[in-house]
């Protein structure tokens, strides 16, 4: 298997993390920070808002089984690109739209697919999705790892998490891990 990466930031990486394993052709996923000036920056200081970065998951995928292009269109149905740092009642920099890219290849990808959302006028607003090179990933610490398959029935992951997989396992059925085995 080739394996590419993606580094996408959608609002919380608890919900595009639960989204994204789910996803075939999706061999890792891991959420993180990135896009901000602080070095190794820790889950509170982002959440401060004063270190630039923003929540992202880095997915590992393989390009024979998924498009780069094909993954923004996912990312583009699971969270709101219209508004600015903000999805939801999540509100601050580190939850705000972006597409951080990996090669000159995955830009002019994210600016195609960026101009076909619009055109097809999905939202009924303008994208504020940032487009940006990725500088430097830095993980999330553990306890955010597989958080949303951890911890199901807290508050939030019942209230924010779990409606995003459902409208993600019901509008990409044909794209399911477990679709595949089946």
């Amino acid at each position: 298997m080739r394996e590419e990466k993606a580094t996408l930031g959608g609002g919380c990486f608890w919900c595009l993390e639960a989204v994204f394993k789910d996803l075939r052709g999706v061999a890792s996923v891991m959420s993180g920070y990135a896009g901000g000036q602080v070095a190794n920056p820790s889950y509170k200081q982002v959440c401060s808002g004063r270190t630039g970065h923003a929540e992202v998951v880095q997915i590992g995928f393989d390009p024979d089984e998924i498009s780069y292009a094909d993954l923004l269109r996912v990312f583009f149905t699971i969270h709101d690109p219209t508004t600015k740092d903000r999805q939801g009642h999540d509100v601050g920099t580190q939850y705000r739209s972006i597409i951080l890219t990996h090669s000159p290849e995955q830009t002019a990808t994210a600016q195609a697919v960026l101009a076909e959302i619009a055109a097809a006028k999905l939202w009924p607003a303008p994208l504020v999705t940032e487009l940006v090179p990725l500088e430097t990933f830095y993980p999330a610490e553990p306890e955010h790892h597989d958080y949303f398959a951890r911890n199901p029935w807290t508050g939030y992951c019942q209230a924010v998490v779990a409606p995003k997989v459902v409208k993600f396992r019901k509008t990409f059925a044909d794209r399911l891990k477990r679709a595949a085995a089946e």
